[in-house]
């Protein structure tokens, strides 16, 4: 079930595969107090980190076509009226009688997240059988874009279908999914703690970072990025190696911003930026995010993360 690499995609599209949630958001006016009610701000929004990648691509002014799961209720019926209105394709979702997956978190007073509760149940409903159905979507696709929430389907994606997958690996715990699978990705996108997981290797200088970013190009993977917070991104090539920085930005909400940011990847990928322009338009796309309420920023464009690129001071270093 692999696809004939002479087969050309008559419209170019990116596929992604993964959950589509609805995001319970609190944080406290004050200091956190654990143990103890805090007044502060509650809101609902819509998430899920393939949804979300999803999403940032379209308004970005990707094609992209999403093939997820949501229950046959309210939060589902507001999934995918939400990507109709702009533009995401999902007509291919499937829809079932399970209550639509949930993320709640709790953030502290500095709007990071201390934290989260996920009832994401309904992904074991993205089986085998929903993938074969859909196998012309995948084979066609300029990329692939998959997680660590797939719990079911992931090694039967990239071992099945020949066509470059981009793993985002989520978290520390799901990333050990993909670690025995890491050959399979044409690109991987992890943080540094989830990067140590991936590899075994622990990061505490530059040569670690060098060290991981070698055995992932031993397992195959083509472009490793390791995010590293206020330290920069670390990225890996054949032929490309160094880490990305950037001035700082004041930020109002962390939620959405890695998935924004390999939104950003997958954009440079599509347009075939150079691998350093790629991290800093993903970079730029991130920060943007960051400024936002919102899990996505609602003027997020491929011109307004160009408009944010401008106003960064970026540093280089070549490794």
């Amino acid at each position: 079930m692999t696809q004939n690499k002479t087969d050309t995609p008559r419209t170019p599209y990116i596929c992604v595969i993964g959950g589509s949630n609805i995001d319970i958001e609190g944080y406290p006016n004050e200091e956190l107090l654990l143990g103890d009610s805090n007044p502060g701000v509650v809101k609902t929004s819509l998430g899920g980190v393939g949804r979300n990648i999803a999403e940032n691509l379209t308004r970005l002014g990707i094609e992209t076509k999403f093939l997820s799961v949501v229950g046959n209720d309210a939060h589902g019926k507001r999934v995918l009226d939400h990507a109709k209105a702009i533009g995401l394709d999902m007509e291919e979702a499937l829809v079932v009688d399970a209550p639509t997956s949930t993320y709640l978190s709790v953030l502290n007073e500095t709007r990071d997240m201390h934290v989260g509760i996920a009832h994401m149940d309904i992904l074991h409903r993205l089986d085998v059988a929903y993938i074969q159905k859909h196998a012309s979507i995948i084979k066609n696709a300029r990329f692939c874009v998959v997680d660590t929430n797939l719990p079911e389907i992931l090694e039967y994606l990239v071992t099945q279908y020949d066509v470059p997958f981009v793993l985002d690996t989520v978290s520390a715990n799901k990333a050990v999914k993909a670690k025995y699978l890491l050959g399979h990705f044409h690109t991987i996108k992890t943080n540094k703690l989830e990067a140590e997981v991936l590899s075994g290797i622990a990061i505490h200088t530059e040569k670690d970072l060098q060290k991981v970013g070698r055995y992932f190009m031993e397992q195959g993977v083509q472009h490793s990025f390791i995010t590293m917070g206020a330290e920069g991104v670390y990225y890996k090539t054949r032929n490309k190696e160094g880490i990305i920085t950037s001035a700082s930005v004041e930020m109002v909400s962390a939620t959405g911003a890695g998935d924004a940011f390999a939104a950003g990847l997958v954009y440079g990928l599509c347009k075939q930026k150079e691998t350093e322009d790629a991290v800093r338009f993903a970079m730029g796309a991130s920060l943007m995010t960051i400024l936002s309420e919102d899990t996505i920023h609602p003027e997020i464009a491929s011109r307004s993360v160009e408009a944010m690129m401008e106003d960064l001071e970026f540093t280089h270093q070549k490794l």
